[in-house]
């Protein structure tokens, strides 16, 4: 399912919530090519091909979701296609569908093509089990899940199937063995996000005394205002508002509510963490109430479009907001970015400079590996699938993504590591997706030294 992403008309009003593949030449054929092909071609195909393919067959155990007949592994993509992140996961799944169709044009996995089954969950927890319990029996894994909760709700099915699953969520629950058992997450948790980004504004502002931290309820919100908490108490800075929870991106008092919070505060930073449209609202007020501070909060908030021309937040934005992201942005000069670029623009010319669209690429590379580990220890099972992924001692995305492994005790594999950016209108005119960076490969003192003896905040528990 090719996924072209046109649905980036995004405008920004002050305050406004973002809603989200004959004839004459077959008789020639039959007299002249026919005879050729029984004489010499059976014979060698007999003697020579067919042995090889039963050998290498008899070589690799399977069991649902990979036909070696047919030459083919299913994956499920369990994905926010139509719900309140859809915005986001679109340009995912295209990504992943691009690097998809790339590792099939080179040869598959030894031979064997990945064929993705898509299914759209829209952002319901209900919905993710339903779509899950309809293609269990056809997946050999899920390369993508989208949602804490979402995965959360499958976890049990997950155990009972022996199936892996790659999430589409930095919850630092996932540092919990018995919650990701079956689980491959990569990237950053979203309260070590918090506590490097915090870490390096006041390396950058010394001065910086007070914060004011809000964010959605849940797993994703509160996560991240938590590492905002541990972070503020790290580096001695006062929290002079605490709106955790207090954020409903669908309704506008609590927008409105949390505002004049920040606005009262005086606080030296702000750290809120919501949707693009909702965080959109928030800092629109308090700018229109003069609130000079510096602003920051997780990267799920961000969209381009607050560049736009007609943006009211245009210039503002790039004086105020810094912010860490888990993968590298579009303009990044390494090897793994401009690689993916190039995938991107090949496979969708209309798709705009956008991060999420390598989020895909990452994810799909990551599949790659593990399904070619999987065949080389031959079993392409589940279960051996999944074995291949908690044995992966080193991943490397030539930085797209920071280097990871996801071998050892879950403080030694957890991801601590983003690149600082900042809003570019430059960056936008020029082909960019409208972020700087500021500095790649940063991980701050206060996440390189926090140890998971449990999540930042349970959600689950």
């Amino acid at each position: 399912m090719k996924m072209k992403t046109k649905w980036l008309a995004i405008l920004l009003v002050l305050g406004l919530v973002l809603a989200a593949c004959g004839g004459d030449d077959a008789a020639d054929t039959t007299e002249a090519e026919t005879p050729d092909t029984t004489e010499a071609e059976t014979p060698d195909t007999t003697e020579a091909e067919t042995p090889d393919t039963t050998e290498a067959e008899a070589m690799i155990l399977t069991d649902i979701g990979v036909d070696l007949e047919a030459g083919t592994i299913t994956v499920g993509l369990l994905s926010d296609l139509t719900g309140v992140f859809s915005a986001l996961v679109q340009p995912v799944v295209t990504g992943y569908e691009a690097q998809i169709e790339a590792i099939n044009a080179a040869g598959g996995i030894h031979g064997l093509d990945i064929i993705l089954e898509v299914r759209d969950t829209g952002y319901s927890v209900d919905t993710h089990v339903q779509q899950y319990n309809e293609i269990r029996d056809s997946v050999v894994a899920l390369g993508h899940s989208t949602g804490s909760p979402h995965t959360v709700a499958i976890k049990d099915q997950l155990a009972e199937d022996d199936m892996l699953a790659i999430p589409l969520t930095w919850y630092s629950g996932w540092s919990d063995p018995a919650l990701n058992a079956n689980l491959v997450p990569h990237g950053t948790p979203y309260c070590l996000e918090s506590m490097n980004t915090i870490g390096y504004i006041v390396s950058q502002n010394p001065d910086a005394a007070t914060i004011a931290i809000a964010s959605n309820a849940g797993d994703f919100g509160q996560d991240s205002a938590q590492g905002a908490k541990i972070a503020a108490e790290a580096l001695g800075l006062e929290v002079v508002y605490d709106g955790e929870a207090k954020i409903n991106a669908a309704d506008e008092a609590t927008l409105a509510e949390v505002a004049n919070g920040i606005i009262g505060s005086g606080a030296d930073i702000v750290w809120v963490t919501t949707s693009p449209g909702a965080y959109s609202g928030i800092y629109g007020q308090a700018l229109a109430a003069g609130v000079l501070a510096t602003w920051s909060g997780s990267f799920v908030a961000w969209n381009f479009g607050f560049l736009g021309e007609e943006s009211p937040i245009r210039d503002a934005i790039q004086r105020d907001w810094i912010f860490a992201y888990p993968i590298s942005p579009w303009s990044a000069d390494t090897p793994g970015s401009a690689a993916a670029r190039e995938l991107i623009q090949a496979y969708d010319p209309d798709a705009p400079a956008y991060e999420y669209y390598l989020e895909g690429v990452v994810e799909a590379q990551l599949l790659e590996v593990i399904l070619n580990a999987a065949y080389d220890s031959g079993d392409l099972t589940r279960a051996g699938v999944l074995a291949a992924a908690e044995n992966l001692e080193f991943m490397s995305w030539d930085g797209l993504a920071p280097d990871q492994s996801f071998v050892g005790e879950p403080n030694d594999i957890v991801q601590r590591t983003v690149t600082i950016v900042r809003p570019s209108a430059a960056d936008l005119e020029a082909g960019g997706s409208g972020l700087a960076v500021v500095e790649a490969d940063y991980t701050s003192d206060i996440a390189a030294a926090y140890q998971f003896d449990k999540t930042c905040f349970d959600a689950f528990g």
